[in-house]
């Protein structure tokens, strides 16, 4: 995760230690030094931050005092971040600890590549690459698909990330390798305790994988809510068509199809989106953008048929069908 901060802040940082490093490369006596900072913000000021080598000769007990200054505005901010709610910190002020951190210890962290490797192979045997060592010096040509994309999820995992965006992670990979790379990334979610973003048009996906579901369209979400609220309980015109056109192995009927093709967003159309392909659509969605109605504490979704003064329209019949199949199912289970 990157950070910014003002640049007339990082131009001082980076001066200061510019100077430093100059002198060291000269090998001369370091005179007073000063970096002061000053927060933007309303919310308290940051204290001057003083590094005073003095007369010092020796180079390294230069350094120490840096870092030992240093030490001691980190352990400033951790008290003021454990005495106030954390959801509430200023990323810039993290953003100046990290840099002052990194720059004090010698400008950059070199990683041997010794130790690359070993991390490397570390994270495709996570992945499951079998044979990692071997596999190391192998060209991409040389994986299956499927092995093809494990390396990228270990690529993406090399940061040791909060959150993995998964953008269509199994498009044209075949069914029982889908399977494979979808258990992975459950098996990775739950070791690593991850949260993930995943971006697919495949249903059946995202019916197996999400907790929390967004249904977008045009570029915008028209309805939000949990697997139930969307599978078992979906309100928006748009989610009703694709639930719709969802292929179902327990019924021969024939899917719904979408009429018409997506607005061109270049010169995007005046009110709904989805109005021109809408066979609910009123007047009003021709005219003004619905804005996001709450359906419940976890559901939402931006139509005008949630409107008080809309005409009542209930899902299509294929919707309710396929909703009390899956109830059936269901009961069944939980009677096992």
């Amino acid at each position: 995760m990157a950070y910014t901060f003002p640049s007339a802040l990082k131009s001082e940082i980076e001066n200061y230690f510019a100077a430093i490093v100059k002198n060291e490369q000269e090998e001369k006596r370091f005179a007073r030094q000063t970096a002061k900072f000053e927060k933007k913000s309303a919310r308290g000021k940051t204290p001057d931050w003083t590094v005073v080598p003095k007369s010092l000769t020796d180079l390294e007990q230069a350094k120490q005092s840096i870092l030992h200054q240093i030490d001691n505005l980190i352990e400033h901010y951790e008290e003021r971040l454990a005495a106030r709610d954390t959801r509430d910190y200023d990323a810039e002020t993290v953003a100046v600890i990290d840099h002052l951190k990194e720059c004090a210890s010698g400008v950059v962290l070199r990683v041997t590549k010794r130790l690359a490797k070993e991390k490397a192979i570390k994270l495709m045997e996570e992945v499951g690459i079998a044979e990692p060592r071997k596999r190391y010096n192998q060209y991409p040509f040389e994986f299956s698909g499927g092995m093809r994309q494990r390396i990228v999820i270990a690529i993406a995992l090399a940061a040791n990330p909060d959150i993995l965006i998964c953008d269509e992670p199994t498009t044209a990979l075949d069914v029982t390798i889908q399977a494979q790379i979808l258990e992975l990334i459950n098996k990775l979610k739950a070791e690593r305790n991850l949260s993930v973003i995943f971006i697919t048009h495949d249903l059946g996906v995202v019916a197996n994988m999400a907790d929390r579901i967004a249904v977008m369209y045009a570029g915008k979400i028209v309805e939000y809510g949990t697997a139930d609220d969307i599978f078992y309980h979906s309100a928006h015109p748009y989610t009703w068509a694709l639930l719709s056109s969802m292929p179902d192995l327990d019924t021969n009927e024939k899917l719904d199809a979408i009429p018409g093709t997506p607005p061109n967003m270049i010169y995007p159309p005046v009110g709904d989106a989805f109005a021109a392909r809408n066979k609910y659509a009123m007047q009003i969605d021709f005219e003004r953008q619905p804005p996001m109605f709450k359906i419940s504490d976890t559901h939402y979704a931006a139509t005008w048929l949630l409107h008080p003064d809309a005409p009542k329209v209930d899902p299509p019949k294929i919707i309710l069908d396929r909703i009390a199949r899956m109830n059936e199912k269901r009961g069944a289970e939980d009677g096992e």
